[in-house]
């Protein structure tokens, strides 16, 4: 047997090949399809994207409402499962992403187990993207003693996950802010929580199992749970002028600054700049803060790490917008989830295409096994 050594963390290693889309990360670029992400995160909606995630192409504009009408009564939550979430936002796992997951590892009676056929892995697929935004946004109003609030079918996903968190129709300014984020973020190559989902799938099992294991992997500090703690970190910056003292001593004391570097960008993170974009379109004390204080940092960075090209990431700008458009911080990771639920979607689909299931090797390290074990003999019996 031919044993390939991998470096760790599989980095650079290619494992598979998918049509869903790529990541250039020496060119600070990425696509869904055939489509740059960002383009389609200023030209178009979250909607087309996700459409496109499922038909391989861009919806018309018969076909855009046909696809909003079908998704609109997905988002409505069955009643076993809003009572699942009851149950859950009061006396489950404190965490929003951990609340999820509960739910959606108990949906058997609403989402089929081990989906027979193309059509009923598209239908639960569309299900369990749809009801994500309805569920956390029901846990978190839940356990800050408020109803739920019902989607409403007249609203995109970005206005009614505003909408179910805050009880009020956002503007438009604050909506469409958060639909580049939700835009932008739905894919970005074979991340640890996509890799995740597509190993599962790979076993033959169903989607919202795959999707489950997605979402512990994303659940991680080094994954999805960034965007709170870069705008924490912004926070401890009094001002623009103890920046460069709080940067540095960051990096002296071995400690990451959440919202800068990246495994795969070796320039700026489009996405990150797309979002700053959006919120200074926006304006205020916030995003003027954010941009000085950004440079400052990267300085920093090029000065005391000068072998490692550091930029702000995608978690340092998403803050920032989040926290404009009204969003509490504690909801920041489950933003990112529901659109990021909608990629691993894509993947489990694809992945389920191929009957190979994912298995890699090990090389061991530890002591040296011995020929025989004979057990009674070590125990002196």
């Amino acid at each position: 047997m031919t044993v390939l050594e991998a470096p760790r963390g599989l980095h650079n290693v290619v494992v598979t090949t998918t049509s869903i889309g790529d990541v250039r990360g020496d060119e600070g670029f990425y696509h869904y399809r055939q489509y740059s992400a960002i383009d389609l995160a200023l030209t178009g909606t979250f909607e087309d994207a996700w459409f496109l995630m499922v038909e391989g192409r861009l919806p018309s504009d018969t076909e855009r409402a046909e696809f909003l009408r079908t998704v609109a009564p997905l988002r409505v939550l069955p009643d076993d499962v809003a009572a699942a979430v009851k149950t859950v936002a009061h006396s489950g796992p404190e965490r929003p992403l951990f609340a999820l997951r509960t739910v959606l590892s108990g949906l058997a009676g609403a989402i089929p187990l081990y989906e027979a056929s193309e059509s009923d892995k598209r239908t639960t697929a569309l299900r369990l993207c749809a009801m994500t935004p309805t569920i956390l946004a029901a846990v978190h109003r839940l356990r800050g003693g408020l109803e739920p609030v019902e989607p409403r079918a007249d609203l995109t996903t970005a206005q009614n996950w505003l909408f179910m968190i805050t009880g009020e129709v956002p503007d438009n300014d604050r909506a469409r802010a958060v639909d580049r984020y939700l835009t932008a973020t739905i894919d970005h190559g074979f991340n640890a929580s996509t890799f995740t989902a597509r190993v599962v799938a790979s076993t033959g099992s169903d989607i919202a199992s795959a999707v489950c294991a997605a979402i512990g992997a994303f659940a991680g500090p080094l994954h999805g749970g960034a965007p709170d703690r870069a705008l924490d970190g912004l926070d401890e910056i009094a001002d623009i002028d103890s920046a460069d003292e709080w940067a540095r001593s960051k990096i002296a004391a071995g400690e990451r600054i959440m919202g800068f570097g990246h495994p795969v960008y070796r320039t700026d993170d489009p996405r990150s700049v797309m979002l700053r974009e959006t919120a200074q379109e926006m304006g205020g004390e916030l995003i003027d803060k954010a941009v000085q204080v950004e440079k400052v940092i990267a300085a920093a960075l090029a000065d005391l790490k000068p072998d490692r090209k550091l930029y702000a990431n995608v978690e340092y700008y998403a803050g920032v917008v989040m926290e404009l458009c009204g969003i509490p911080r504690s909801m920041f990771t489950p933003t990112f989830a529901c659109s990021r639920m909608v990629g691993w979607c894509a993947n489990i689909v694809e992945q389920s295409h191929d009957s190979k299931i994912i298995r890699p090797i090990a090389r061991y390290d530890g002591p040296a096994p011995s020929a025989v074990v004979r057990i009674g003999a070590a125990q002196g019996t």
